[in-house]
């Protein structure tokens, strides 16, 4: 069977890392992924998914990651009951984060100037089909 998942999107909150009585470092965070469709006349809907790291890589979020930096998770789909406030059973669907990447900051930085040629035999031609 296959369960794998990869989102990509902002922080809602600040990561805050917990640990269990046994030792192990656990991380819940949301993430604020916007829909690729937009329907005709309508604003762009965003999808707010909820995330569980365990171990390093829930240390490797909370020394890294901030509210609305953006974030790519790898991992897989999983479900659990709870009961509500009113002693309803509640289903929770969640990524277990395999595996987090940084993509990207909050602020746009400044592009870098494109360094110079070093290389004596990058010449330009005229034939359009060559400076591509």
């Amino acid at each position: 069977m296959i369960n794998n998942v990869t989102i990509m999107g902002r922080l809602t909150a600040a990561p805050e890392l917990k640990v269990t009585e046994s030792g192990t470092s656990v991380l819940r965070f949301c993430v604020a992924v916007e829909r690729a469709y937009v329907p005709k006349g309508q604003e762009r809907q965003t999808d707010f998914i909820n995330v569980v790291a365990w171990r390093q890589t829930a240390e490797f979020v909370d020394r890294n990651f901030n509210k609305g930096q953006m974030i790519a998770v790898e991992g897989s789909i999983q479900t659990r009951k709870y009961q509500d406030g009113q002693g309803n059973t509640r289903t929770a669907f969640e990524v277990v984060a395999n595996n987090v990447s940084f993509c990207g900051d909050k602020k746009t930085a400044p592009a870098a100037p494109e360094p110079e040629p070093e290389d004596p035999l990058d010449v330009e031609y005229d034939d359009p089909y060559l400076n591509l």
